[in-house]
């Protein structure tokens, strides 16, 4: 483990601390980022937040973790490209996947597909989760976004913060929404009596802004479309839920009765675009809803 100190003087006060520590370009922000939020950053012995002001006298710690040698395995799983170069490969995910190797799923993952696909994918986010700039849920299809070095990743997560991605979802919700458009900003964090479930709250939360579309109704059912301004985890099945219309299938959202033929949440990552790393093009992609969900959609329509 690499360590490294400093004693901040009066010209550099009043800095964020990621901007502080990324003054002589050694390390990109967004690698010392992450390295605060696993607190291998302290200040005077204390954890601290990216948005940190530094002041005069404050003794800045960093301990750079040792590279740990990739425990992943690489895995001959097929996968839907959509779109691959030098910078950037967006996979079409099929609903079952899990994006990235955690316990209980340390094989079969996107991550595991990617490795045999490609080897030169960035490092920024460590052996577990190269090259995953954004993340969709297990039960959710449709596109992702990977990096393959990481200039490429610092633009794709810069462009994620400042919301100039486009990110458009395709669901199918419980109950008749009653007007046409609508937007749900509200915030979102950890459930105090589920810690592995998300929920709107004001306490220990993130902002977050969901715009939705009705694309059709049915008797008991809305068809809809929705954007995300923000990305939390679980936003759009958060969401949906508060306003009283969780989506269907959704094992820990919606209904404990299962009243269509889906197997998880009826939500699909439809549309994705982005300004390339490189060139600055501008890019858009769109994936086809997959077969359960049509087939969903066309028993909707019979009834």
């Amino acid at each position: 483990m690499e360590q490294f100190e400093w004693t901040v003087s009066l010209d550099h006060a009043s800095l964020r601390i990621d901007k502080f520590l990324t003054m002589d370009g050694k390390w990109s922000r967004t690698q010392v980022q992450l390295w605060i939020k696993d607190d291998h950053v302290k200040v005077n012995n204390q954890k601290v937040k990216s948005n940190y002001k530094v002041s005069e006298g404050d003794v800045i710690t960093l301990d750079i973790p040792d590279v740990e040698e990739l425990q992943v395995e690489a895995e001959n799983i097929p996968l839907d490209v959509v779109y691959e170069d030098a910078d950037v490969i967006v996979i079409n995910k099929p609903r079952g996947m899990v994006v990235h190797p955690a316990p209980g799923h340390y094989s079969g993952t996107l991550v595991n597909a990617l490795m045999y696909h490609c080897q030169d994918l960035s490092g920024i986010n460590g052996v577990i989760r190269p090259g995953i700039v954004h993340r969709i849920d297990k039960d959710t299809s449709g596109l992702i976004m990977v990096a393959k070095n990481d200039q490429a990743h610092e633009s794709l997560v810069d462009q994620l913060k400042a919301k100039t991605t486009r990110r458009l979802y395709k669901a199918i919700v419980h109950g008749i929404i009653p007007h046409q458009h609508g937007t749900v900003d509200a915030p979102i964090g950890r459930d105090k009596k589920d810690r592995q479930s998300m929920t709107v709250t004001e306490e220990n939360s993130r902002d977050a802004v969901t715009h939705f579309t009705v694309l059709e109704t049915f008797e008991k059912y809305t068809y809809v479309q929705c954007e995300l301004e923000t990305g939390r985890t679980h936003q759009i099945r958060v969401h949906m839920k508060y306003i009283g219309y969780p989506l269907a299938g959704d094992p820990k959202y919606g209904p404990k009765k299962k009243t269509l033929d889906i197997e998880g949440q009826a939500l699909h990552a439809a549309v994705l675009g982005f300004s390339h790393p490189k060139t600055g093009e501008e890019m858009v992609f769109e994936a086809p809803l997959p077969k359960d969900m049509e087939q969903v959609l066309l028993q909707l329509r019979s009834q």
